[in-house]
């Protein structure tokens, strides 16, 4: 198969009718893959520990499997990684991911032979799903980058091969697109981020771009040594035929402003939202930042209301308990062994029928001194509506509560570095005040009622 013909108008016609069926009975959906996931690891360890039966309704599902983070798991992801079989899932894992967490170091979660496949066929629908809504597949005439990490894998002493995630998938980039697939493998492989970043750049500045993914602070950093190596002043004059921008990771607006200066405009954009867990959401459509859950693709995803999060016995909704705007900490269940398993991120729901999502933070990523529970969502937002309408242009930032004070109400105390600094600083400091206090009423209040002193 072709790159042109894989990623063509009628792939992609094709593609998007499969999955809207898929979407008709979204509950429906999810009954079926948890009865699938409880009926193929019932004579595991974790399946025999918990009684699994095929038998089982949702609810018997959660009475009998409690909300885990990773923590919680060690009696079962310590024989796993030792290479014991058929301890959270069939057999022993395909890989073992190495992520970063916020309490836990580093974790090292499994992926199975079941789930690998879903992260290429999640990454591939949202390609096919641009493609289908906007006529227009230009971007495969051209090479593709992805700047991630060194697909080089070490094995741990089990045998079993583990590395970053991006480095991992990178083992399983359809053959097809191949070809059109930069950079090579061998300066992907360069450890040192600042000599691999200018292997890159010296690889492609002269290559035909259409195509560029990659965490946004990779690819800021990218963009700023290309136009530093070819001396040119955006980033269009160098690829002008760079057709699409594929993210995923972070909140991109922070970085838009920052973007569209260096590549000389706006270009469209799909974002994505792969996890160690699962490719768990993709952006189906330019109208929006909405993500579509991927409800199909051996995940059984659980609800709790943000606010009940960490409660003895809170409340577990499935999608046909959701409700819109509302943020709820995500827990999973996977065809890699993962079970009623706290990811830490949290999310809101924009559409209910199909399941659309934005994340909206991290469980323990929220500011609460004085009762605000201010969201890194909120945070954010005020943020990039500051900085939109002061011409500032933010490189970093960071919000702590001061509460030791010498004199006056305590206060929200921010860090922030620009490139470009807003052209009225006490404007700029309003701004997020305004925003922060109309996304945010406990907020509000509190700065109303005298309790924490406004940022201005």
């Amino acid at each position: 198969m072709s790159w042109k013909s894989a990623l063509s108008k009628p792939s992609a016609k094709s593609a998007v009718k499969k999955m809207r069926k898929s979407y008709a009975d979204p509950e429906a959906a999810q009954r079926k893959v948890l009865k699938d996931l409880i009926a193929k690891a019932k004579n595991t360890k974790f399946g025999k520990d918990h009684g699994f039966n095929e038998s089982w309704t949702i609810q018997d599902f959660q009475q009998h499997v409690p909300i885990r983070d990773y923590e919680d798991f060690s009696e079962y992801t310590k024989p796993m990684v030792d290479g014991v079989p058929d301890v959270l899932w069939p057999g022993k894992p395909l890989y073992i991911c190495k992520t970063s967490g916020t309490t836990s170091g580093v974790k090292y979660i499994p992926i199975s032979k079941e789930s690998m496949p879903f992260h290429i066929k999640a990454a591939r629908n949202a390609l096919l799903s641009y493609i289908h809504e906007s006529g227009n597949p230009s971007f495969v005439n051209g090479k593709m980058i992805f700047l991630q990490g060194s697909p080089e894998l070490n094995d741990l002493d089990s045998g079993i091969p583990f590395g970053r995630l991006s480095g991992i998938v990178a083992h399983h980039v359809p053959a097809y697109l191949q070809k059109n697939r930069l950079p090579s493998f061998e300066t992907n492989c360069i450890d040192d981020w600042e000599e691999k970043v200018d292997a890159i750049v010296r690889e492609t500045a002269d290559q035909n771009m259409t195509l560029i993914s990659g965490i946004p602070a990779w690819v800021q950093m990218y963009y700023e040594r290309l136009l530093e190596y070819t001396g040119k002043k955006t980033v269009k004059v160098v690829f002008p035929n760079l057709a699409l921008f594929v993210y995923g990771g972070v909140n991109f607006g922070p970085y838009r402003q920052k973007f569209k200066q260096l590549v000389g405009g706006d270009i469209p954009s799909i974002e994505t939202y792969p996890a160690s867990e699962g490719f768990i959401a993709f952006q189906d459509r330019q109208e929006d930042d909405d993500l579509l859950l991927n409800i199909d693709a051996g995940m059984f995803f659980e609800f709790i209301p943000l606010d009940q999060f960490g409660e003895e016995n809170p409340p577990r909704l499935t999608l046909s308990d959701v409700e819109l705007g509302v943020n709820y900490a995500l827990i999973m269940s996977t065809n890699a062994g993962l079970w009623g398993y706290s990811i830490g991120d949290t999310v809101k729901f924009t559409s209910l029928n199909p399941p659309r999502i934005r994340v909206s933070g991290r469980v323990k990523h929220f500011t609460s001194a004085f009762g605000e529970h201010v969201i890194a969502e909120e945070v954010e937002k005020a943020m990039k509506h500051a900085a939109e309408h002061t011409d500032a242009i933010v490189t970093e930032f960071h919000l702590a509560p001061k509460v030791e004070v010498e004199e006056g109400l305590p206060y929200h105390e921010w860090f922030v570095e620009f490139d470009q600094l807003p052209n009225n600083e006490m404007f700029f400091a309003e701004l997020i005040d305004q925003k922060l206090q109309e996304l945010n009423p406990y907020y509000k209040d509190l700065v109303e009622g005298a309790v924490l002193r406004s940022a201005v």
